[in-house]
């Protein structure tokens, strides 16, 4: 009951965050209108900032340019970004006006040759499409920064440009639906990362490879509250503020907008930068676009963040399987403590 206490006060009070994705009159004219939203996250993020200042000692920063949406959220620098870590703060990100979203229209080539492998570099084609001129761009592989059942995600630097990406690369198993280059076709949002193309590899066993290049940005979530967490201190209530917003913002763009369930919500999967704290939600291989009476599965979503109607094996559940993600993240970012939500022990489930 006192954690339910907590996250209510964090959802309904200070934050003006809405409990229901789609209820809140605020969040439906966000759909309608983009700058209405942009306002919106503009004074939470001023009062958010000004609340801070008046029990932390102010810190002198560069302003970092960006897009007015990042912009907003970089007013957050202010103010306790010393509490951040080191290695957060040296960090330099991509500047967001460099995305080009068209890129993701256009038809992946293949190219040859695995290219995980640090200083190996991929070559491949885009463009030639509605009128736009083909054009080659190369990859050099630096290092790998995730892995997984699906394959690999390594951070990369363009040869023609210096900007820095991340490659997800997916085998193509015919066992298996792969929704994650459609989705993420369909995706545009301040909080949902970008995807810049994409190109298809082949190794030597003739294995067949989707390469996603998506934005890249260095921290996540996890990391920030682990950092907290080795300092016996809990992640400061601006954060946990600003953080639940982008989320909840970010949700309601794919439920109610798109039409997809992301099915994954945990802190590994929210990137977060560590200059303007701007938050985005990654990992679109298990989101789906459910459909009323048609079966689901049901092992899905990570244990820790996974709703009770999973566990018990439900086949028709909807987006509050996310919803309930959201709350666990949440509960851990107030209490320190992983797994708070988790209903059953492993045995149990």
């Amino acid at each position: 009951m006192n954690v339910m206490r907590r996250l209510k006060s964090i959802a309904s009070g200070r934050t003006s965050i809405s409990s229901d994705p789609g209820g809140d009159s605020g969040i439906k004219r966000a759909k309608v209108d983009k700058e209405l939203e942009v306002n919106g996250e503009a004074n939470l993020v001023e009062r958010s900032a000004s609340s801070l200042e008046q029990h932390m000692a102010s810190t002198s920063l560069e302003p970092v340019a960006s897009t007015s949406e990042a912009a907003t959220v970089a007013r957050t620098e202010r103010s306790g970004f010393d509490q951040l870590p080191k290695e957060m703060n040296e960090m330099r990100i991509r500047d967001e006006k460099n995305v080009n979203h068209d890129d993701k229209d256009l038809e992946p080539s293949i190219v040859n040759g695995n290219g995980t492998e640090a200083g190996q570099v991929i070559a491949t084609t885009v463009g030639g499409r509605n009128g736009q001129p083909k054009q080659t761009i190369s990859y050099m592989a630096e290092r790998v920064v995730g892995t997984g059942s699906f394959g690999v995600v390594f951070q990369a630097k363009c040869l023609e440009t210096g900007d820095s990406v991340a490659i997800k690369k997916v085998l193509q198993d015919k066992r298996y639906k792969n929704r994650e280059l459609q989705i993420m076709r369909l995706l545009n949002h301040p909080n949902v990362v970008s995807l810049k193309h994409c190109f298809f590899s082949t190794t030597e066993k003739d294995e067949l490879y989707l390469n996603l290049v998506l934005e890249y940005i260095s921290e996540t979530v996890y990391r920030v509250s682990k950092h907290y967490t080795r300092m016996n201190q809990h992640v400061p209530i601006l954060y946990v503020q600003l953080y639940t917003y982008q989320i909840c913002r970010a949700l309601n763009y794919l439920h109610h907008v798109v039409g997809v369930c992301h099915r994954d919500i945990k802190p590994q999967n929210l990137l977060v930068n560590p200059h303007t704290h701007q938050l985005k939600i990654c990992d679109f291989g298990s989101a789906k676009m459910l459909v009323p009476g048609e079966p689901n599965i049901s092992y899905i979503c990570s244990r820790y963040y996974r709703a009770p109607e999973l566990i018990f094996g439900a086949t028709e559940y909807t987006t509050a399987i996310d919803m309930w993600s959201i709350g666990c993240v949440l509960a851990e970012l107030l209490l320190g403590q992983v797994g708070v939500c988790f209903l059953f022990s492993s045995e149990s489930v």
